[in-house]
C-alpha cells in the first residue's frame, strides 16, 4: 500500500491540469460534450426518433426533444432491463442504479453504461482526491484506507435470460471497481455488499477497526450508526483514537448542517476535514474544490450535459431552460442533464444556485417537490399524502391538514419524523394510524423503509394530534391566513413545526 501511495497521490495531483482546463474553459467544454452525446446516440433507437442525425446546435436539440422525467423515460429503461439494447444509449447496459422511487414505482432504476462508470463516477471520485491533494499536497490520505460505507446488489431477476444487475450506486461502483481502487478501501466487498443492514453493521465495525482508515466516505445517517457501534466494541468515545491517521470524511446525499457539531464532538481532531459531494443515481455532478469554503465546482467535462430551468418555468407545458452563460448568482434552478447513460434532458428532482460564475459553484437549495431528505430516505408529498389516506381509510378517521418534518440525531437517539396532524375526525386508535402510516411508507419508498430497518437509523414517526383546525389559527396568528399560505405538508427545515407546537402548548407525543 505505502508503495502504491505515491504513484496514486501523484496522479490525483496531475489531474488537476484537466480539472483547471473546464474551470477555465466551461462553455467550450460543455459545447463538447453535447456533441460527443449527439454523435454517439444518433443510431439509438431514441436517437432516431428524436432525429438526433440532423442535430448541430443546442437550440435544436431543445426544440426536438422534450424534458423527461423518470416515468417517461421508463418504457425505454423496462426493455433495457429485460436484456434489449441500443435504445437510449451505444452501447451494452448491463447495470442498473436503483434509488427511491417515483409517486407510481417504490423504486428507480437508473442505466448504467461503461462510459457513465468511467467518464462520469470513477472520474469525478479521483477529480475529489485531486481538488483534496490541491488544497492540502502533504497530506497523507492514501498511505492508509477508505473506509467506504455502500449500498447492496442483486442479480436482476426480471428477465430470467436477461445478464443485468441492479443494486444501490454505490454498490455498483464497487462491483465494478478497478483493482487499484479496492486496494485503498476496506472493508472487503463479502460486507460491503451485504444488505442486510444490522449485520452488515456489525461485520463492518469489526472489520475495520484494526485498519489505517485514514478516510471515510458514506450519508451521514450510517456513518453515525457505524462510528457509534465502534465506540461500543472499542470503548473509545472518539474516533480519532481509534484512528490516529483519519482526516478526511466525504459526505453527500443529504444536508451535512444538523450532523456538523455532532460529528466534531465524535471526531475530536484539529486537523479534521471535511468534503461535501453532490452525486447521484443519475451522475456525479459536483463537489467542493476548496475544502471549507461554500459551493461545489460543477464537474463539466464528465459525460453530462446541463440544464437550468427558472423554477418560474417549472410545471408549464414547454418550459424554457438556459446554458451555463445565462445563470445568474442566488437564483434557484431545477437541474436537467442529459448524459452518457442514456438519460436525454432529464428532470433531476433538485433545485441548485449558483455561488460562482467563475469558475461555476453550486449549491444544492432542495427540491423540486416538497420532501423530506434528512437521512437519505427522499421522502416525497406524494408518498405521505398516499401513506395519510390509507392510515384514514384503515382507521376511519378524516384528516383536515398535517405537516412533517425531520427529528434530527441525538447522542442517544436515532433521527425520526416528526408528525403534525389535524384531524376533522380522530382515530380510535392512535397507534393503529401510526402504524398503518408507517408500514405504508416503507411499503412505497424503499430509501425509506432501508433507514426504518430495526430502528438503526430512523425510528418510529413521532406523532403529535392537535386540536382541530389548530393550522389555520396558526396562520391567522401570523396574518397569513388566505389560499396563497398554506403549512408545508413536508419540510427539510423543522422551524415551522417548533413554532405550531408553541403555539399550541402541547408537548405530549406519540
Amino acid at each position: 500500500m505505502r508503495i502504491l501511495s505515491p504513484a496514486i497521490s501523484q496522479l490525483a495531483r496531475l489531474r488537476m491540469g484537466r480539472i483547471e482546463y473546464f474551470m477555465q474553459y466551461p462553455l467550450q467544454v460543455q459545447q463538447q460534450v453535447f456533441q460527443n452525446l449527439i454523435s454517439a446516440a444518433q443510431y439509438t433507437e431514441f436517437g432516431k426518433q428524436y432525429g438526433f442525425s440532423q442535430i448541430y446546435k443546442i437550440e435544436e436539440f431543445k426544440q426536438r426533444v422534450p424534458i423527461h422525467t423518470y416515468d417517461t423515460l421508463k418504457p425505454y429503461i423496462q426493455r433495457l432491463m429485460e436484456g434489449q439494447q441500443n435504445i437510449l444509449w451505444n452501447t451494452p447496459i448491463k447495470w442498473f442504479a436503483k434509488s427511491s422511487g417515483t409517486t407510481a414505482d417504490k423504486s428507480k432504476f437508473i442505466p448504467v453504461s461503461v462510459e457513465s462508470l468511467d467518464d462520469c463516477h470513477y472520474r469525478a471520485g479521483r477529480d475529489v482526491l485531486s481538488c483534496y491533494y490541491n488544497n492540502f499536497p502533504d497530506s497523507r490520505l492514501l498511505t492508509g484506507k477508505s473506509l467506504v460505507i455502500g449500498g447492496s446488489h442483486q442479480v436482476n431477476k426480471l428477465d430470467a435470460e436477461s445478464d443485468s444487475y441492479f443494486g444501490d450506486l454505490s454498490a455498483v461502483m464497487l462491483q465494478n471497481m478497478p483493482f487499484y481502487g479496492n486496494m485503498i478501501r476496506t472493508p472487503d466487498l463479502s460486507i460491503a455488499l451485504m444488505d442486510e443492514w444490522e449485520e452488515k453493521i456489525e461485520r463492518m465495525a469489526n472489520a475495520v477497526i484494526h485498519e489505517n482508515v485514514t478516510s471515510i466516505a458514506g450519508v451521514p445517517t450510517w456513518t453515525l450508526v457505524l462510528i457509534k457501534r465502534i465506540f461500543e466494541i472499542t470503548g473509545k468515545d472518539n474516533l480519532a483514537d481509534v484512528w490516529p491517521n483519519l482526516e478526511l470524511y466525504m459526505h453527500g446525499g443529504v444536508s451535512f448542517t444538523p450532523y456538523r457539531e455532532q460529528f466534531k464532538k465524535l471526531i475530536r481532531k484539529p486537523d479534521m476535514y471535511y468534503q461535501e459531494t453532490y452525486n447521484a443515481s443519475e451522475g456525479f455532478f459536483a463537489a467542493q474544490d476548496i475544502v471549507g469554503q461554500e459551493g461545489l465546482l460543477l464537474f463539466l467535462n464528465h459525460g453530462i450535459f446541463y440544464e437550468f430551468m427558472p423554477m418560474e418555468e417549472y410545471g408549464k407545458e414547454c418550459p424554457q431552460t438556459l446554458q451555463l452563460q445565462d445563470v445568474e448568482l442566488g437564483k434557484n434552478y431545477a437541474l436537467i442533464i442529459s448524459t452518457n447513460g442514456g438519460l436525454w434532458r432529464y428532470l433531476v428532482g433538485d433545485t441548485i444556485q449558483f455561488t460562482s460564475l467563475a469558475p461555476y459553484r453550486i449549491r444544492v437549495s432542495g427540491r423540486t417537490k416538497s420532501f423530506i431528505n434528512a437521512f437519505g430516505e427522499e421522502l416525497i408529498v406524494e408518498n405521505s399524502d398516499l401513506a395519510i389516506a390509507k392510515a384514514c381509510e384503515e382507521t376511519g378517521a378524516v384528516m383536515n391538514d398535517y405537516t412533517a418534518a425531520p427529528i434530527y440525531f441525538s447522542e442517544n437517539e436515532a433521527g425520526g419524523h416528526e408528525w403534525l396532524l389535524d384531524f376533522d375526525k380522530a382515530p380510535a386508535d392512535i397507534n393503529q394510524f401510526v402504524d398503518v402510516l408507517d408500514n405504508t411508507l416503507k411499503s412505497i419508498n424503499s430509501d425509506y423503509e432501508a433507514k426504518r430497518h430495526k430502528d438503526m437509523a430512523l425510528r418510529r414517526p413521532v406523532v403529535h394530534v392537535l386540536p382541530k383546525g389548530t393550522f389555520t389559527e396558526w396562520l391567522k396568528s401570523k396574518g397569513k391566513l388566505g389560499g396563497q399560505h398554506k403549512v408545508p405538508r413536508l419540510n427539510n427545515e423543522r422551524q415551522h413545526v417548533e413554532e405550531i407546537l408553541k403555539f399550541t402548548g402541547i408537548s405530549g407525543k406519540i
